[in-house]
């Protein structure tokens, strides 16, 4: 009988990219692949393009580290969540079940525990999030992106493996790029990424310095859902809410990046030796872990870092013009960069919990 995994993780694109790496490995191996998320998030709208994956969704609450009057209901969500995590596992019966974080897994990963399946989960950023925190005492490993996070894990659970990249972005095709774009090869093209949900400061920031980043490069601007301005129309800039199909071949296309500091994205420009300026995520909007993974990266001579207090017009365009005329610097640097294999390391701990 074929063994059956289920994924979860969800909230925002990061929390699901990693899964997405994974499950075309266990769909060819012939496994049974189920994903458990919320009913309109992110992950929905992703994981639903895989026909071969049975996608469920569950009761979910977001876990804030602020005052919210949600607050007072999402503890609700998230019990009725255990409970239909619990009732999924029961029926589906799957060997394994591995958990990108974000809120939604924690119902889930309680679920499997009342169950006794094991799970294994993935943290990406320097230090654990929130929900890897509360699910910490209920996971079988943990796997690191960052040599660093194990310091803050039990060491019988951390197991570090390093990044996982998705195989299509190794595939990206400049050429289509250029042509999806109509830019020319001959000005250099600055890739702009907010994040999955987009950046209002970013974008902001932008728009304003646009005539004079114009002058120097071509740009793609990511900005995340309802972030595209339908009146800036100028020659050499385009705008996306989101990118998926044609993301490899603007990453190949482009020559520098202006980024958030999510690890995800960070080591996938870091793959294909992307000059990166990284303007973390505030410690007022976050807990900080952008800030971390920034300042490890800028240590490792990968990238250059604008804190989001000091982005302004002015700030933008000096640090973006400083990357680009230090370009080779980054890319020697980067070139050193000894990536663990840890696609395959992951689906071995896989194999080895699954029942």
């Amino acid at each position: 009988m074929n063994k059956k995994i289920i994924f979860t993780g969800g909230g925002s694109a990061g929390h699901v990219t990693v899964n997405l790496a994974l499950i075309p490995y266990f769909i060819h191996e012939g496994w049974e692949v189920e994903y458990i998320g919320s009913k309109n998030g992110i992950e929905q709208e992703l994981v639903s393009k895989l026909q071969e994956v049975r996608y469920r969704s569950i009761k979910t609450g977001k876990l804030r580290r602020y005052f919210d009057w949600n607050n007072v209901k999402d503890p609700f969500r998230v019990v009725q969540g255990i409970f239909q995590a619990y009732r999924i596992m029961q029926k589906s019966k799957p060997n394994v079940v591995f958990s990108k974080g974000g809120f939604v897994s924690v119902p889930v990963i309680l679920g499997a525990k009342l169950k006794n399946i094991p799970v294994i989960t993935h943290e990406s950023d320097l230090t654990p999030g929130l929900a890897n925190r509360i699910s910490m005492p209920f996971v079988k490993k943990v796997c690191t992106t960052f040599p660093e996070t194990e310091k803050h894990l039990s060491a019988k659970k951390a197991e570090y493996v390093g990044a996982i990249i998705r195989d299509e972005l190794r595939h990206g095709d400049a050429t289509k790029g250029y042509t999806y774009c109509n830019f020319i090869r001959e000005k250099p093209v600055l890739l702009i990424m907010g994040g999955s949900m987009g950046s209002q400061k970013i974008n902001k920031s932008v728009r304003k310095s646009l005539d004079e980043l114009l002058t120097n490069f071509q740009i793609v601007h990511i900005c995340g859902k309802g972030g595209v301005d339908p009146t800036i129309k100028k020659k050499g800039y385009v705008q996306f809410e989101y990118i998926n199909e044609e993301l490899p071949d603007m990453m190949h296309m482009a020559d520098i990046v202006i980024s958030r500091a999510g690890s995800n994205a960070i080591f996938e420009f870091l793959s294909l030796k992307k000059p990166m300026l990284l303007i973390p995520l505030s410690k007022e909007a976050s807990r900080g872990d952008q800030i971390l993974n920034a300042e490890s990266f800028k240590k490792a001579g990968y990238c250059e870092v604008l804190q989001e207090e000091e982005l302004s017009e002015n700030s933008l365009t000096k640090a973006v013009n400083h990357l680009y005329k230090n370009r080779e610097k980054y890319i020697n640097k980067m070139e050193t960069y000894q990536g663990q294999n840890a696609m395959s390391k992951v689906i071995q701990l896989i194999k080895n919990e699954a029942k």
